[in-house]
């Protein structure tokens, strides 16, 4: 059907001629209700979005003195965000003069690491970055 006869059949229909694929040979057009297909794309995307929730970054702080149940209270936490899908970015925070001893942030972040098993992957090493060492985990594929 010619664009003319097209464009006279939407209207006719009290609908909007869409062009669906332009590099066609020919163009492929579509009649529709612009407003209504406007919002179902919409809601698409909304959905979609909210199955994405779940790769976010998730982010975890811990203090260089923590204590061990302390710490086993963080890792449950860790695991729960691990198990939902999420990548976690660890953060061990330094104060005063604990920035004289950087080397037992990264004896605390071998030590999360440990703690998580096998099951996860560090995606992001154990790095300095002022007062704070920050590594990134998620759960193995």
């Amino acid at each position: 059907m010619s664009k003319q006869e097209a464009i006279e059949e939407a209207r006719r229909a009290g609908l909007d001629l869409v062009e669906v694929s332009p590099s066609a040979e020919p163009p492929v057009a579509k009649i529709v209700d612009w407003g209504k297909y406007k919002y179902q794309k919409t809601k698409q995307q909304q959905k979609n979005k909210r199955k994405n929730k779940a790769n976010e970054l998730k982010q975890m702080r811990l203090g260089l003195k923590i204590g061990d149940h302390d710490l086993d209270v963080k890792l449950r936490k860790i695991q729960k965000f691990l198990d939902a899908g999420s990548k976690v970015k660890v953060t061990v925070f330094y104060r005063g003069r604990e920035n004289a001893h950087k080397e037992l942030g990264f004896q605390l972040a071998e030590r999360v690491i440990e703690a998580l098993g096998e099951d996860i992957t560090v995606e992001q090493k154990p790095q300095l970055a002022g007062r704070q060492l920050h590594f990134v985990i998620r759960k193995n594929n």
